[in-house]
């Protein structure tokens, strides 16, 4: 079973690289009393992911922001060295992106978003799908229909979901 509108999120923890080393990132801690986007990508540096996704978020972010959103979060099953280079080649932490390792998949599994996809060796990948999160409840959430696509969990997707849940 999979995460819905008004569940809270799985306590989990992400990771992120800093000039340090990883760095742990507690789910819970990041989106308590705040308003956070969280999208799962199915495979950084992959077409879909670098030349679409990333890219409206960036497009939208400050508009985002203009809806109350604190942070745009994408969080992936890969390792953190490989998030801290996307992010570095896409600019995505510049442009107030944030770009966090599901290394081991507990976020992912716990969301029950997992996906195989042998034939380009991804096992354990989190579905493409975009989430509003309010103090840690789900408030609005969007697939796609395939793992390729990228129409509805985009930036601008998002803004429009959020303008029509707030009736703005």
């Amino acid at each position: 079973m999979s995460i819905a509108v008004g569940d809270t999120l799985p306590d989990a923890t992400l990771l992120r690289m800093t000039a340090s080393g990883p760095e742990q990132i507690p789910l819970r801690e990041r989106t308590s009393n705040r308003t956070v986007v969280m999208v799962g990508l199915p495979g950084p540096f992959t077409d879909t992911c670098t030349d679409a996704h990333i890219p409206s978020l960036l497009r939208s972010r400050d508009e985002l922001g203009e809806h109350g959103v604190d942070e745009v979060i994408c969080f992936a099953v890969i390792d953190s060295f490989v998030m801290k280079a996307w992010g570095e080649s896409t600019g995505a932490e510049d442009g107030g992106v944030t770009l966090l390792a599901d290394s081991a998949g507990e976020l992912t599994r716990a969301l029950g978003l997992d996906f195989d996809a042998p034939v380009v060796g991804f096992y354990g990948r989190t579905t493409r799908h975009s989430m509003l999160v309010e103090d840690g409840v789900v408030r609005i959430l969007r697939f796609e229909d395939s793992h390729d696509a990228c129409d509805l969990t985009t930036g601008d997707a998002m803004v429009d979901a959020i303008a029509e849940l707030r009736g703005s």
